[in-house]
Order: C-alpha cells, then sequence, then structure tokens
C-alpha cells in the first residue's frame, strides 16, 4: 500500500495532539520529533525534512494555533498544508498545444518502466478521444521496439518506428512528419535508457529533444528506488531542464520518501503516478489529495472520479430501486461486484475514504480481494433462475454449485446468508444512525 509506513507513523505523532484544548510547546516539539524521525525513515531528502519541520513549527508557533479553538486539529491541519506545498501545491497536467501535434518525450533510466508509461499515456489520450502515435526511439535494448509494438497493438494505437538501425533522431524527424500528415494529435516519444547516467545517454537525449522541442520533457523514475530516485531527477533536471516526473510503483512504495522529495529538490513537479501494472493504472498526481491520504483524512475526490470512470450511471440508478424495492437479486450482486473490482484494488480505495487509511480500530477489519473472486465463482456456477431465486437452492443444488465453482457446500451457504443481510441491510439503510450503519457493514462479503 502506498506510503503505509510513513501514513502510520505521522498519524501516530499528530494523533497525541487531536483533542488538545492546549498545545504547548513541548507538545509540539515531542510531537515534531517523530514527525522529523518518521520521514526521514520513509527516505525523505534530509534538507527537505529539515526545511519541512522547521515551516510547520514556525507556523505551529504562531497565533493561528495559539488562538485556535482546536489547537491540535489546526497542527495536523499545517502539516497537511506544508505537505501538500512539498509536493507541488497543486496538480500539474501536460502541457499539449493548441496547434497539434503536442510531442511528449518520455526520459529515464533503462528499467524505470518508460515503455509501459508510453502505453499508459496513449490509453490516457485516447480515452480523451486525441489521436496518439507511439514513437519507438529505444534503439538500444533489445526487444524495446517490439514490446512498444504490442502495447500499440492492445490499445489499437498506430506504433512509428524504423528498427534499431536508424539514429532516434532520423526516426523522430519521420515520426514527425507522419503525425502531421495523419493528424496525429499526441505523440509520445520512447527513448533508451541506461543502467546508469552517463554522457552518451544524454548527449543522445538533447540532440533528440533539440529536434523535436518537446512540449513536455517527462522523467520517468521508479519510487521504490527512493532517494535514488530523487538523485537520478536532479542530475536529468539538470542536463534535460525536463518539465516533470512520472513516478512509477507508487503503489508499492510504503516508505514515500522520493515523492516528498523531488518537487524540492528538482523544482519540477511529479505530474502522474503509476498505481499498478495495468495500462489504466494512471493517475493525475494531485498534491493535496495525497497529503490528505497519508494523514489518514481519506481522498474523496479521487474515489468519486473513480466511481464515475468505472460505474454505469443508469445501470447504478436501476441498482438503487431495486435495493429499495427488495428485488435485488443475485445477478444484481454479481454486476455490483464486478464494478466494484473494475475500480482497482480494494485497499486503495479503502485508503481514500476519510478515516479508513491507517485507522488501528480497523486493522481487523481486513479486505479480501479473494473473497470477491469466490463469490464470483459461486454465482457463475448457478442457473439464471437460482441467481433470480436463491430461495430455491436446496442441499443437492448447493453441493453442484459448490462444485462447479471449487468451493465448499459452507462457502455457498455463507453467501446466501451474506446476500439476505445485505438485503435486509439495504432495507433498513433509510432509518439507520451512522454507528448501526458501521456494525453491519461488518455484513458485507468482502469484508472479514
Amino acid at each position: 500500500m502506498a506510503f503505509e509506513g510513513l501514513s502510520e507513523k505521522l498519524q501516530s505523532a499528530l494523533g497525541k495532539l487531536k483533542g488538545k484544548g492546549k498545545v504547548t510547546e513541548k507538545d509540539l516539539k515531542v510531537a515534531l520529533r517523530e514527525v522529523r524521525l518518521a520521514l526521514l525513515e520513509a527516505d525523505t531528502n534530509y534538507k527537505v525534512v529539515k526545511d519541512f519541520v522547521g515551516r510547520v513549527r514556525e507556523r505551529a508557533l504562531g497565533q493561528e494555533v495559539m488562538e485556535s479553538l482546536t489547537p491540535g486539529q489546526q497542527v495536523i491541519k499545517i502539516v497537511r498544508d506544508e505537505m501538500t506545498e512539498l509536493m507541488g501545491s497543486s496538480a500539474n497536467e501536460v502541457n499539449l498545444p493548441s496547434s497539434p501535434p503536442g510531442v511528449i518525450m518520455l526520459a529515464g533510466l533503462q528499467g524505470s518502466g518508460k515503455t509501459t508509461m508510453a502505453g499508459k499515456l496513449a490509453q490516457k489520450y485516447k480515452k480523451e478521444n486525441k489521436t496518439p502515435l507511439l514513437v519507438a526511439c529505444d534503439v538500444q535494448r533489445p526487444a524495446a521496439i517490439k514490446q512498444l509494438q504490442v502495447l500499440g497493438e492492445r490499445l489499437d494505437v498506430p506504433v512509428f518506428s524504423m528498427g534499431d538501425k536508424n539514429s532516434p533522431v532520423d526516426i523522430a524527424k519521420g515520426a514527425l512528419s507522419q503525425a502531421k500528415k495523419n493528424n496525429n494529435e499526441v505523440v509520445i516519444i520512447d527513448t533508451a535508457g541506461r543502467l546508469h547516467i552517463d554522457e552518451e545517454l544524454m548527449e543522445e537525449l538533447q540532440a533528440l529533444n533539440s529536434e523535436v522541442s518537446a512540449d513536455e520533457v517527462l522523467l520517468v523514475v521508479d519510487a521504490m528506488t527512493g532517494q535514488d530516485a530523487v538523485n537520478v531527477a536532479e542530475t536529468f533536471n539538470e542536463r534535460l531542464d525536463i518539465s516533470g516526473v512520472i513516478m512509477t510503483k507508487l503503489d508499492g512504495d510504503t516508505r514515500g520518501g522520493a515523492a516528498l522529495s523531488v518537487k524540492a529538490v528538482t523544482g519540477k513537479p511529479i505530474k502522474f503516478a503509476g498505481t499498478g501494472e495495468k495500462l489504466d493504472d494512471l493517475e493525475v498526481f494531485h498534491p493535496d489529495r495525497m497529503a490528505s491520504r497519508i494523514l489518514g483524512m481519506g481522498d474523496a475526490l479521487s474515489l468519486i472520479e473513480k466511481a464515475e470512470e468505472s460505474i454505469d450511471k443508469e445501470k447504478a440508478k436501476e441498482m438503487e430501486k431495486k435495493l429499495r424495492s427488495q428485488t435485488f437479486t443475485l445477478e444484481d450482486f454479481l454486476e455490483q461486484l464486478q464494478q466494484i473490482k473494475s475500480m482497482g484494488p480494494i485497499d486503495q480505495m479503502m485508503d481514500m475514504i476519510p478515516g479508513m487509511a491507517g485507522n488501528k480500530k480497523l486493522k481487523n477489519m481486513s479486505v479480501d480481494e479473494s473473497e470477491l473472486v469466490k463469490i464470483e465463482a459461486i454465482i457463475q456456477s448457478m442457473t439464471r433462475e437460482e441467481r433470480f431465486d436463491p430461495s430455491i437452492i436446496n442441499s443437492s443444488r448447493k453441493k453442484r454449485i459448490a462444485k462447479g465453482s471449487g468451493t465448499r457446500v459452507q462457502d455457498v451457504n455463507k453467501l446466501l446468508k451474506q446476500f439476505e443481510n445485505m438485503k435486509k441491510m439495504m432495507k433498513q439503510l433509510g432509518k439507520m444512525d451512522k454507528k448501526g450503519m458501521q456494525k453491519k457493514m461488518g455484513n458485507l462479503p468482502f469484508m472479514s
């Protein structure tokens, strides 16, 4: 889970200030010492940590906290604001020209995920009804061209290639000519990398950029390499004057130091975050939302956006009517589960719900995604009649369903009971207070 270690430590440190009627200088010193240690353990740049803690201390000792009715909460707000500022203040989208084609050049070390990222960006722009062109300028790595061509086929996006015998500059010139001819609106150039930064790599990238005059030069770095990612970003920026950073594997980065440091060190914003292996797993990087996630405040806006992307609005309205009229069937239940799965990993969604991320009280309530797979298999092993009327499922039918889904009769019984409980819960939902709702959450099939 992204930033899990850092998130827990920061919430623990700042949680001690919550509810305090007065925050003394001693209270603040203790809390900020823990914050400092948490950030350093997360592999955040030392100077960045020092400056960050200094700014928080200065503001927290000022009037905005001392005269506040909720000083503890005010300190947490200051930490959130300063963390947002640290990561870039606001989202920085890619700047494409009004007259196409816009050119995006990807740079980075070998293994940082440039080629896959080229595919993810092509997918993003295709969804936005733009016409992307992928350009294979990595003539160094064996199979790089083939990898990009395979991605292009999967996405139904054209790939421009001249093999590995031509220079990247000649390939880029040819690609721009074709893009203008075919009215491609976005040209995404995949470049070569090395295992380390060297003069030859930099000269090649500089020559390439000089030829294409890229609108965006985006550096792709692996978030899990921590301070190494920041050092790479600093060097590339000095030589290439990058316009922004794309962080891959942010979903697996439990520390978070790279994301917190890169903007302060290079002055260039993180524009996108890779959050998984699928071509859809690419998010615009929102510093304010990320700061809220880290501090356990959730990220409702991103959750809503994911839901809007993944869930059919008309089907959602229809589902609501069925739930309220008690005509909700196992067929509908299966469809609902599939829509939830399409939004991404459940634990990532939980992180976006305010109060859920890092909440120790919720540690015993684990999210089991394998349970979703099991439920799907059981429902798919039922006949259409059984899905619409579960009351007809007797013991012999249960044995057949269990065998067909590779599960046990007990699992089938458990699902049927959970389904009935869910129907009852939805019936009572309108009358239920918040506390009662939370108690009933345990009956959902993917919560245990």
